[in-house]
């Protein structure tokens, strides 16, 4: 059948040009079946493709839905850490505000006690410097969250200088022991019973015989007991190498080991010990050395008005 040949006559009617064709079953056959082959295997290709390019749009797709809940994670992260920031840094604020009268007693104080509440980097140590290459989103969010933990490192020693520093503060003797009026400051002067030259290590405050005496900053009771002239002495340890010493008290409050706040009965007024009449005799110290205690008193000219 495939060897079958035929002949296709063309003929010009105008010219009478006769022009002949002869093809052959099988060349006819192959030329339709490429002509309509062609298309379908065209359409076939172009399915296909269709197809690969439809599933890298769902791999892409799936890619960037994951990257998307990676960067919405690392931002939540990050916004956590931001609001952990602020809520540090608002509290450092609240904790570094200071009374300046008190702040004025603490500049008072020996360098060498106020060192104890010192060390490490300031607030402003806490400002860091970052400069890596921002070349992607990820390395963007691990800047950041170098960055936010950085601070945050930085933030908490702040905080516990912070912490130190109103530690320092609560324990400065800054308020009167008692109400009265003084009688005796520090310093030279001649003794009350004999009339020779004496060093007055303290603060002879006059008062009524009762009165009750406060401790001037926190701390705790290193001893509450007779001792020779001091009479009946209460003596508080107030951390940062700070002493206070109460005497010639007539009645206890306190006892050994007793933690007070400034503020806090520690006994009443009497007359005990070598003197002449009832007062507080009042004295500081640092590091076992006698601070002259007005320097340190928020209002050193009113005993009476504590």
């Amino acid at each position: 059948m495939f060897s079958k040949r035929y002949t296709i006559v063309l003929a010009d009617r105008t010219t009478g040009v006769v022009r002949r064709f002869t093809i052959s079953v099988k060349a006819a056959t192959t030329v339709i079946a490429i002509a309509t082959g062609l298309p379908m295997l065209i359409g076939v290709g172009a399915a296909f493709k269709s197809k690969y390019d439809v599933a890298q749009l769902y791999a892409s797709h799936a890619t960037l839905e994951l990257e998307n809940a990676n960067y919405r994670a690392a931002t939540e992260t990050l916004a956590g850490q931001i609001v952990a920031l602020q809520t540090t840094m608002s509290d450092l604020g609240a904790k570094a505000a200071l009374d300046p009268s008190l702040q004025n007693s603490m500049d008072r104080l020996p360098t060498v006690v106020k060192n104890r509440a010192m060390g490490g980097p300031t607030a402003s140590a806490a400002l860091t410097t970052v400069t890596p290459g921002l070349a992607s989103p990820e390395n963007t969010f691990s800047v950041l969250k170098d960055l936010l933990q950085g601070l945050e490192s930085r933030l908490q020693t702040v905080r516990s200088n912070v912490d130190k520093r109103n530690s320092l503060a609560a324990a400065t003797p800054s308020i009167w022991p008692t109400h009265g009026w003084l009688s005796s400051s520090m310093g030279n002067r001649a003794d009350p019973l004999t009339g020779e030259k004496d060093f007055h290590p303290g603060l002879d405050i006059s008062a009524d015989k009762g009165d009750p005496v406060y401790a001037t900053a926190d701390g705790k009771v290193s001893s509450a007991a007779m001792a020779g002239n001091y009479g009946n002495l209460v003596v508080i340890d107030h951390g940062f190498g700070i002493e206070t010493r109460y005497g010639h008290l007539s009645a206890f409050k306190v006892h050994d080991g007793q933690v007070v706040k400034r503020g806090d009965l520690l006994g009443l007024v009497g007359m005990t010990g070598r003197t002449t009449g009832a007062h507080l005799h009042y004295e500081v110290r640092a590091n076992g050395r006698i601070l002259n205690p007005l320097q340190l008193l928020l209002n050193p000219r009113r005993a009476a008005d504590n």
